[in-house]
């Protein structure tokens, strides 16, 4: 399932400059598996992370819930390790997540650009588009239209995501659920007044989903 974005980028003019970009450094293999196995760290405590199930079992599992519930799952194509799968008003349909240095973002085409939006893991990548750290024009500009149906004339559909659906073997427990809590009302959780064994839990999962 491929998305389309929709977002209007603004881009900075730059005046003319006679000296070259600096050349990027290369990139490090071993941060593949650095960024790899954090985010799967973050999947695991998240509790909406349902693992290697097909499309047609997360769609099962969306079927009777609420527009904009949502699942991450292994994907099942060779050349991508996850899937979103969403609850749409259409039904339940699935995104590809790509990978690349470093970098994950949705599967998408996007109008002037390569790729929508880029983030360090896959669970920064959920929590922006949810909204939970934007305001309504941020996510108004954020939105996700996956196509439906590819040869359909205007058969683009808005992904909303809402709520993680979470496994019920893996629900979260009472700690994991109040550091959410905190996290939702704080960005700055090093300045708590809190021991340095609870800062550590906080700082462990530093999201709000």
């Amino acid at each position: 399932m491929v998305a389309r974005a929709d977002t209007i980028f603004h881009h900075e003019e730059r005046g003319s400059s006679c000296c070259p970009h600096p050349s990027p450094p290369p990139w490090d293999p071993a941060e593949d598996l650095r960024c790899i196995t954090t985010t799967f760290r973050y999947l695991q405590t998240s509790g909406w992370y349902w693992g290697s199930i097909s499309a047609g079992e997360a769609r099962e599992a969306l079927l009777t819930k609420s527009e904009g519930t949502f699942l991450v799952r292994d994907s099942s194509h060779p050349q991508y390790m996850l899937a979103l799968s969403v609850k749409t008003r259409c039904g339940p349909t699935s995104v590809r997540i790509e990978y690349s240095k470093g970098c994950f973002w949705l599967d998408s085409i996007s109008p002037g650009l390569p790729h929508l939006q880029s983030f360090p893991d896959v669970i920064s990548l959920i929590q922006h588009y949810t909204g939970s750290s934007h305001t309504a024009q941020d996510q108004t500009c954020s939105d996700i239209h996956p196509q439906m149906k590819p040869a359909a004339k205007d058969s683009g559909v808005r992904l909303k995501l809402k709520t993680p659906l979470h496994k019920l073997e893996v629900f979260p427990s009472l700690q994991h659920l109040t550091r959410l809590t905190i996290n939702r009302h704080t960005n700055c959780l090093e300045q708590l007044p809190l021991p340095k064994p609870l800062l550590c839990y906080l700082q462990g999962y530093p999201f709000s989903i």
